[in-house]
């Protein structure tokens, strides 16, 4: 079975969210965040480290 990687993200992200309860401000700036720094100058240095 082929699940596609958006629909396992999601999945995964609403559980994590149910379990764990961060505040919404914390998830906003972890995305915003995570999105800004995947853009930036900075990402060629951290992609090795993520795999």
């Amino acid at each position: 079975m082929d699940v596609p990687l958006w629909l396992a993200l999601i999945a995964v992200g609403t559980l994590g969210y149910k379990l764990i309860r961060p505040p919404l401000w914390l998830v906003a700036v972890l995305l915003i965040g995570g999105y800004l720094l995947a853009s930036s100058a900075l990402a060629p240095l951290i992609d090795p480290l993520t795999k």
